[in-house]
């Protein structure tokens, strides 16, 4: 049974992180909700004054995808993008990440898969760096607690979609 609500994440082998987090809502759903820009504006990353003003996706193998997060408060940006490496629709997305001013050396490769029971979904993410030094540091960053926010946030959408 897919467990819904919780954030799980940790090192795997030399230089990889995977994550997941289940979702009361089926796969197609969240699919979606990773892959169109008016969705994904609404849940990856907009917290505390953050906001996603670009978030251009171009959903096919070769095609690139762009976003830009913005803070007016604090007056700084953060931008990052990549290409899409491999896609099975709503199975699983495969992309290369690169951040505008990198705070780790080469591009991750990022795997999302998308698993249904029922009507939950379950999203295991695996993060293939350079190196794992590279790993560990985004390990010790922040990451977890933004990545928790966003699919908290991304729940209440899928419940108030549901309803």
């Amino acid at each position: 049974m897919i467990e819904t609500g919780v954030l799980k994440i940790g090192a795997q082998g030399d230089k990889e992180i995977v994550y997941t987090r289940g979702f009361a809502a089926p796969r197609g759903l969240v699919f979606e909700a990773h892959t169109k820009p008016e969705l994904v504006q609404r849940w990856l990353g907009v917290r505390a004054g953050w906001t996603l003003p670009v978030c251009e996706i171009d959903l096919r193998v070769g095609g690139k995808y762009r976003f830009v997060w913005k803070n007016e408060a604090r007056g700084i940006e953060m931008g990052m993008g990549g290409e899409y490496v491999k896609i099975i629709t709503p199975e699983l997305i495969s992309c290369t990440e690169r951040f505008d001013q990198a705070w780790y050396p080469g591009d991750c490769l990022v795997t999302q898969e998308f698993f249904e029971e029922g009507e939950r979904t379950l999203l295991k993410v695996t993060l293939g760096y350079e190196n794992a030094a590279a790993r560990d540091g985004v390990l010790a960053s922040p990451m977890e607690s933004g990545l928790a926010e966003s699919y908290d946030e991304l729940a209440r959408i899928l419940e108030a979609h549901a309803s």
